[in-house]
C-alpha cells in the first residue's frame, strides 16, 4: 500500500524526547526528595563584608567547624545539617532581607546570627512573626530577647558586661574619674555605656565627661580634646574595633594620659592593626580567652588553628557554641518542628561550651562568666574572670 504523499511520518524521536525529559525530571525530583529527607536546613546571617566584616567571618568559621564536626559524627536525628548563609554587610536593613530569605525561600527550621545587636534587633521580628527560632551568638543588648519567645542568645548581656568593667575599673585598677565616648548609632554601644555608668557611679566613681561619635567617623579630635581637658583616669569606649583603633591612636597623639576600657566589640585582630601600640595597657571584657588552660578550650583552640591557621577569637568560639547548642536542642526536640526546637532551646541548662558553662534563664539569656583581657604588644592577655 502506498502512503498518501500528503501524510508525513512523525520521527520516533518526536515521541522519545518528551519521555526522556519527563524521566529526567522525575529522577531529579526523586533525588531532590531523597536529599531533602536526609537534611535539616539551618540558616545563618552575618556581616561577611562591610565595616564589621571580621565579626561575621569569625563567627562563620566557628559555625562551619561545629557543623562539620556534627555531620561527621552522624548528624542530628540521623540527618545532616545543611547551612544556608546570608551576608547582611553589617547593615540592619540587610539583616531583615537576609532573615526573610532564609525563612521564606530556603525554608530553614532555625536561624543563627547576628553579632551586632542593632542588626539582630532589626531582623529578630521577622523570625518571631514566622515562629522560627533565632539564636544569636553575640548580641548583648537586652532588647534582643525582649522581641519575643522565639529569640535566644548564648552570650551574656550588657547589664552584666557593664557591671564587670565598672567593678574592674573601680576595684582592680583603682580608677575614680572616667570619661565615656560612645557610638550614638549603635544600640550595643549606647546600652553598654549606660550600664557601665550606672554601676561605676553606684560604686562611688564619677563620670567626668560623656562624649559621642557615629559609626564610620574618622576624626575624634574634638571629643578627645574635650575629654583631655577634664583629666580623666580612664576612658570607657564601648564601640566596635573599626572606630576604637582610631580613637586609641588619636588619643595617644593628643597626649591623653588615661587608661582605655571597652567591651567585647573590641575583639578583632584588626583592632591592633588599626590602633597599634596606642592600645598597650588598655582593657576590655570578653566571652573567653584562648589562654584559658581548660582542656575543652585548648582542644578547641588546637583544632581551630589546624583548620584555619589562625587563633580563634571570641566570635569564632561563640559561633561554635551557638551551632552546637542549636544542634543539641534539635536532638532533644526529637524532630524539626519549630515549636519543639524552641521548647528545647528554652530548657538548655549547664551546657559546657567553649565560652563557658551556659544555662538559659527564663528570658532566654545566657547566665555565664566574663573575662577581662589586657592588650600588650598586640596580644590580648588574660587578666581575670568575673562570674555572674
Amino acid at each position: 500500500m502506498r502512503l498518501n504523499p500528503k501524510i508525513r511520518l512523525i520521527p520516533f524521536t518526536f515521541f522519545l524526547l518528551p519521555l526522556l525529559v519527563l524521566g529526567s525530571i522525575l529522577m531529579s525530583c526523586g533525588q531532590n526528595s531523597a536529599e531533602e529527607a536526609n537534611i535539616i536546613r539551618i540558616g545563618e546571617f552575618g556581616s561577611l563584608t562591610g565595616p564589621t566584616a571580621t565579626f561575621g567571618q569569625s563567627t562563620a568559621k566557628g559555625v562551619d567547624m561545629a557543623l562539620e564536626k556534627i555531620n561527621q559524627s552522624g548528624g542530628v536525628l540521623g540527618k545532616q545539617l545543611k547551612l544556608f548563609r546570608e551576608d547582611d554587610q553589617g547593615k540592619p536593613e540587610e539583616s531583615i532581607t537576609a532573615v526573610t530569605k532564609l525563612i521564606n525561600k530556603d525554608r530553614v527550621v532555625a536561624v543563627l546570627g547576628q553579632v551586632a545587636s542593632s542588626n539582630t534587633i532589626a531582623a529578630a521580628p521577622v523570625a518571631q512573626q514566622n515562629r522560627i527560632p533565632l539564636v544569636t551568638p553575640a548580641s548583648t543588648n537586652p532588647k534582643v530577647t525582649e522581641i519575643g519567645d522565639y529569640i535566644f542568645r548564648i552570650c551574656f548581656i550588657d547589664p552584666f558586661q557593664g557591671a564587670v568593667m565598672a567593678k574592674f575599673a573601680y576595684n582592680s585598677l583603682g580608677l575614680r574619674k572616667i570619661a565615656i565616648l560612645r557610638d550614638v548609632k549603635s544600640d550595643y554601644s549606647m546600652g553598654l555605656a549606660n550600664f557601665f555608668t550606672q554601676n561605676f557611679e553606684a560604686l562611688g566613681g564619677t563620670i567626668v565627661a560623656n562624649e559621642s561619635y557615629s559609626a564610620g567617623d574618622k576624626d575624634f579630635g574634638a571629643q578627645l580634646t574635650t575629654i583631655r581637658a577634664v583629666k580623666p583616669e580612664g576612658v570607657f569606649v564601648p564601640g566596635y574595633y573599626t572606630e576604637v583603633g582610631l580613637i586609641a591612636r588619636q588619643a595617644n597623639t593628643l597626649g591623653l594620659n588615661a587608661v582605655l576600657l571597652g567591651g567585647d566589640g573590641w575583639d578583632s585582630a584588626k583592632l591592633w592593626e588599626i590602633g597599634g601600640t596606642a592600645l598597650n595597657g588598655s582593657y576590655y571584657s570578653n566571652h573567653y580567652s584562648a589562654e584559658d588552660p581548660n582542656p575543652i578550650i585548648q582542644a578547641f583552640v588546637e583544632e581551630f588553628r589546624a583548620k584555619y591557621k589562625e587563633e580563634p577569637d571570641a566570635m569564632s568560639a561563640l559561633g561554635y557554641d551557638a551551632a552546637m547548642i542549636l544542634a543539641d536542642a534539635i536532638g532533644r526536640a526529637g524532630n524539626t518542628g519549630a515549636d519543639n526546637i524552641k521548647a528545647a532551646l528554652a530548657t538548655t541548662r549547664e551546657y559546657q561550651g567553649i565560652t563557658g558553662n551556659i544555662s538559659l534563664d527564663e528570658h532566654r539569656n545566657a547566665l555565664k562568666s566574663a573575662v577581662v583581657l589586657e592588650f600588650n604588644d598586640g596580644v590580648a592577655r588574660y587578666k581575670e574572670t568575673v562570674n555572674p
